[in-house]
């Protein structure tokens, strides 16, 4: 995924396709070694040509070889091309889009380099190693193992490997690989048992790799959720008693998904050892939970939030899963490795939750509108109060939730860096959020907007600013809670495109409502 974005590698064999898993590709990179260097798998971004100018390949190409980054076009292999850029973009205060490209491109350069080499293979062991230090092939002489049958050991290990694999290949017998790794795993208990999972971890890693319960969960609630939101809209129209029976048995699939959710998110915490909310892969598939959950909680009495909670949090694990993400589990950032994860993070990621469920509280009711006409606006009226009573609720919680969060960032900030508030961008951002849905909760007391299509329009344009808090400032701007500046995660033609989408809904929304309900009004 970090070489070429996607799960998995695919080439063109003469007619054919072939398609190699993570596992054999790996394998077949230990195999043949300097011959992937040579396989065009580093992915390029199709919109930038400067990159491709540089490693002076046709720009037609998505996929670079690791030998493109030093042959010349006349076949002479010369130094590597990125030098030249790369001292200048790893010291830029505010890299632009480029110049993170380098960088980026530079690791997956290095990555591939790496596993040809068998430098990433860090499976060595050394007894009384500083920091129980783990050492790779290469590293061999820098480790100094002290008795010879350990350094032989290191050193044949994985070209003796490699060929047991290549026999069993041939014979499909691999017996002899297993029992080669085996003796690898006798010699890393023997050596390493200070730092080595336990056989529980390691078995829940492998079944949590094995059924990887987020890439799946997303179509879980996407079809459930859609199908009991249709069937909440025909029954409004036409009421059955098998159609009630069916919106029953959606409500509780989508709660048991959500168990599964909450074991999957119990899981990751687990394996890793931290609160599984410390970097972007893992902080969507928090929200999503979150979000879900609140959709529950505020949904017991209205199955029509349930149902647009479920599309919601479908969507939100949907991003989760694209190749911009890495969903590795992976050591915490030092400047993560605080209490403070569990308290201010916990409580400010969350409140987004609300926010979603809001956002998606507006769209459904400006598609209730449309759907109104003077034969159901009675329980299209019913419908439309509660939902709008239930985003309000929805809102309310969640800037409680983000104000306690920010003046918990603020301690924690305190800790950290010696200051309460700096106007990093990710604060100021989150101070901005505050305000605008501060704004909009206090709507009903402003005469002329207390409608309840003002509000719940406000309710999906607020969230906006949820989403340069959380997106704009990790991906676009530069600050202390950058972790990915300069990545083009959402493009503006999304954003225009998504704002034309809701002017749209929200104008065809507002003639039917003041044709079928007028001067609606949201009643305390």
């Amino acid at each position: 995924r970090k070489l070429s974005e996607r799960d998995y590698y695919e080439a063109k064999v003469g007619d054919s396709i072939v398609r190699l898993s993570p596992e054999q590709t790996i394998i077949s990179m230990m195999q043949m070694g300097q011959l992937w260097f040579e396989v065009p798998i580093i992915k390029l971004n199709y919109k930038n040509d400067s990159l491709k100018s540089i490693l002076e390949i046709d720009k037609s190409r998505s996929f670079a070889s690791g030998m493109d980054f030093f042959r010349k076009p006349n076949g002479e292999v010369g130094g590597y091309k990125l030098s030249p850029f790369l001292d200048a973009a790893n010291s830029a205060d505010v890299k632009t889009n480029i110049q993170n490209e380098f960088i980026e491109t530079n690791y997956a350069v290095g990555l591939l380099d790496q596993v040809i080499t068998g430098a990433i293979f860090k499976i060595f062991p050394k007894p009384d190693a500083e920091n129980n230090k783990w050492y790779s092939r290469p590293e061999l002489d820098e480790a100094g193992f002290d008795r010879e049958g350990d350094y032989n050991f290191v050193r044949d290990f994985i070209p003796a490997y490699t060929t047991l694999l290549r026999e069993g290949n041939q014979t499909g017998d691999y017996l002899r690989a297993n029992t080669a790794l085996n003796s690898l795993f006798e010699f890393q208990k023997a050596y390493g048992a200070a730092v080595m999972p336990s056989a529980e971890k390691i078995e829940a890693e492998i079944l949590y790799n094995n059924y990887d319960i987020f890439k799946n969960l997303y179509k879980w609630y996407v079809w459930f959720g859609v199908l009991m939101l249709i069937l909440l809209i025909v029954e409004i129209v036409r009421p059955m008693r098998e159609i009630r029976w069916a919106i029953i048995f959606h409500k509780y699939a989508v709660v048991g998904i959500f168990l599964v959710h909450t074991l999957g998110l119990g899981i990751r915490w687990y394996l890793s050892g931290h609160a599984p909310w410390s970097d972007a892969y893992e902080s969507l598939i928090y929200v999503a939970w979150a979000t879900m959950a609140f959709g529950l909680m505020f949904g017991r009495k209205s199955e029509m939030t349930i149902a647009s909670t479920a599309f919601v949090v479908a969507i939100i694990l949907w991003v989760a899963q694209l190749n911009w993400l890495d969903p590795s589990i992976a050591n915490l950032q030092p400047v993560l490795d605080s209490y403070w994860l569990m308290i201010h993070v916990a409580v400010i990621v969350a409140s987004y939750g609300p926010f979603a469920l809001g956002m998606i509280l507006g769209i459904v009711s400006m598609i209730l509108m449309l759907f109104s006409t003077e034969k159901n606006k009675k329980k299209m009226d019913l419908n439309l109060k509660e939902l709008t009573y239930i985003n309000e609720v929805s809102l309310t919680v969640g800037l409680i939730m983000l104000t306690i969060g920010n003046f918990l960032g603020a301690m924690w900030a305190n800790e950290s860096w010696g200051r309460y508030w700096g106007w990093d961008p990710k604060e100021t951002w989150a101070l901005i959020t505050i305000f605008v849905y501060a704004f909009v909760l206090h709507l009903r007391l402003v005469p002329g907007l207390k409608g309840r299509w003002t509000f719940n329009l406000w309710s999906i344009l607020a969230f906006y600013s949820v989403m340069m808090t959380y997106f704009g400032v990790n991906f676009y701007l530069s600050g202390l809670h950058s972790y990915a500046s300069g990545d083009q995660i959402i493009s503006y033609n999304a954003i225009i495109g998504s704002l034309t989408f809701v002017a749209i809904l929200a104008g065809l929304a507002r003639w039917r409502e003041k044709k079928i309900y007028p001067n609606k009004r949201i009643k305390k």
